[in-house]
């Protein structure tokens, strides 16, 4: 899959989509008895564009409902179901949700609420652990976050669908276009995520436009990764795929390192061990390598700057945008004190088993 493919956009790229009305719990209810055949309790789920519900089945079973955001297109949203039924078939043992199907064999329903609006309808089987940011970290636990990225990038390197190359503001590629809205950026940190941009325009973008893409899950954040809570150094499922699309596997491989980043005399070493697991199962090109440590520091940059601009648009679901906003503007003073070429170096060591 080359850059060159359509690409589907999504209406305003900063508010990504626009919140829509919000369905009861007890309509989530009656939506798993009605098309599931579940009797269930309930919880609303935090979410940043669709209605989400864990759901208790009577039996101890537990499942996500997922109620798409109306102005979703369908396409999208049907890449994220067919990715996963992909990665299913090509690599059973990831641990990633399944997709369960209604009472009529369908794993879509299209379904006219209260509002009007006309949404779609998921279950998924939900995926039991500690979320990893609030698990113990381990160079163990990164170094499988590492291996089951790759793995991840490795079941969907054969996976085509039309929905695929849809723009996303959160994609690295399109990180230049958050320029001009930096003002937003406290001033204390302007000078610092201007010099990141330029480093990844003259650096960065020549090689990205040279690599093949593929869809990738784009946002392999410690929130969307779980922890088996009895072997603390295992991954117990990666969950989230609303930021699937198409993108160089680098740049899902910069955005996983970029959160494991840590406020030390050696910000990188961490991630070097996420980044030395991955490689050792899918092997990373010298020029991928050589331009990593400019979108990890992108990777942070855009956090700072979308999570600000939208916090202040929606104040209310403030908490939620800004979980990593505060991390990503302490590890970008941090890795800024590097220069390029020692993290180069770094990172190449680390690949090379140094």
């Amino acid at each position: 899959m080359q850059g060159s493919s359509p690409v589907v956009a999504r209406a305003d790229p900063i508010d990504g989509l626009r919140a829509a009305s919000a369905i009861p719990e007890a309509r989530a209810e009656a939506l798993a008895a009605e098309h599931y055949g579940l009797s269930v309790a309930v919880r609303r789920l935090d979410s940043e564009r669709d209605q989400n519900f864990r759901l208790r089945a009577a039996d101890g079973r537990d499942y996500v409902l997922k109620i798409a955001n109306p102005t979703e297109d369908r396409a999208v949203t049907n890449l994220q179901t067919e990715a996963l039924r992909h990665i299913a078939a090509r690599d059973p043992a990831l641990p990633i949700p399944r997709m369960v199907p209604a009472r009529n064999g369908a794993v879509e329903l299209e379904i006219t609420f209260d509002d009007g609006s006309a949404r779609i309808v998921r279950l998924l089987s939900f995926l039991k652990g500690t979320p990893m940011h609030q698990a113990p970290q381990s160079a163990a636990l990164r170094r499988d976050v590492g291996r089951c990225a790759a793995r991840l990038a490795l079941a969907l390197r054969d996976f085509h669908h039309p929905g695929a190359n849809h723009k996303l503001l959160w994609d690295i590629e399109h990180a230049a276009e958050l320029r001009p809205l930096i003002g937003t950026v406290p001033s204390g940190q302007r000078d610092t995520v201007e010099r990141f941009l330029d480093g990844f325009a003259t650096h960065a973008v020549p090689v990205l436009a040279q690599l093949s893409i593929q869809p990738l899950h784009n946002d392999l954040n410690p929130h969307n990764i779980v922890v088996d809570p009895a072997e603390q150094a295992h991954v117990a499922g990666i969950i989230d795929f609303g930021d699937l699309t198409a993108t160089a596997r680098i740049n899902d491989l910069a955005i996983a390192a970029a959160y494991q980043v840590t406020d030390s005399d050696d910000p990188l070493a961490p991630a070097c061990e996420l980044i030395a697991a991955y490689h050792a199962v899918a092997p990373l090109e010298a020029r991928e390598r050589g331009i990593l440590f400019d979108l990890i520091a992108t990777r942070m940059v855009m956090t700072i700057v979308i999570s600000n601009i939208r916090a202040a648009r929606y104040p209310d679901n403030s908490t939620y945008i800004l979980r990593n906003n505060k991390q990503a503007s302490v590890r970008l003073a941090r890795i800024a004190a590097l220069t390029r070429e020692q993290a180069a170096r770094q990172i190449e060591r680390a690949c090379l088993g140094e």
